[in-house]
């Protein structure tokens, strides 16, 4: 295996991304005891390797007995949110992460050369998953505070509507809109097109650009 770096980082990130959505829908369709304890961990590892690609393109990530420290106390605090019932602090910091990994991603995309390589290429998806969790986590938040903002999601803890929710996100992003869930609150409805918008965009912009400086470098 290879080792991570800013050459491949991008895809060992779209695997612990893909893996995170897995394990959300795995565990709702066999839920356990620790169900609420099983997607903080998987984010954390998500999180752990966003660090280790990434940590050469920021100045506070200098080892990896440093990452490794920080993701301790990241779970730690993560867990002692749960158990508090911190819910809203808990996403909004969980929001505020994948925010950051998507900046970096792009600014590695877009800002380190002309040429696009694999890597790059994979990097395209991967902000766009990043792009579907952090609306993922934003209608999580709006059914903790305001219930019945969706219709056909059952009003429960957010960790137990992370599957739910991630569908219906990547649903909207992709402008599919099966309708099994739908919006019904005006905050969650202004989410729900913007991010419908910005999926849109992204497809039409960046992935078309990306694709067009590939075949540019061919020929």
């Amino acid at each position: 295996m290879q080792q991570l770096s800013e050459e491949n980082n991008f895809i060992y990130l779209t695997i612990a991304l893909i893996l995170l959505l897995l394990v959300g829908a795995v565990v709702q369709q066999y839920p356990t005891d620790f169900r609420q304890f099983i997607i903080p961990i998987f984010t954390v590892i998500t999180l752990a390797i966003g660090l280790i690609g990434f940590k050469s393109s920021t100045i506070w990530f200098r080892s990896s007995l440093g990452i490794i420290a920080l993701l301790i106390i990241i779970l730690f605090f993560s867990l002692l949110l749960k158990v508090a019932g911190m819910n809203y602090l808990h996403l909004g910091l969980l929001v505020g992460y994948f925010s950051w990994a998507t900046w970096l991603a792009l600014q590695q995309v877009l800002l380190t050369g002309r040429d696009v390589n694999g890597n790059k290429m994979i990097g395209a998806i991967c902000i766009y998953l990043l792009i579907g969790l952090i609306w993922t986590l934003l209608y999580l938040a709006i059914a903790e505070a305001m219930p019945q903002a969706f219709h056909g999601l059952k009003q429960q803890a957010w960790f137990k509507n992370f599957a739910d929710m991630t569908y219906f996100s990547y649903v909207t992003l992709t402008t599919l809109g099966y309708g099994d869930i739908s919006p019904i609150n005006p905050i969650a409805r202004f989410l729900v097109f913007m991010e419908a918008i910005v999926g849109v965009f992204y497809m039409a912009i960046l992935v078309a650009s990306l694709v067009g400086a590939r075949m540019s470098e061919r020929h």
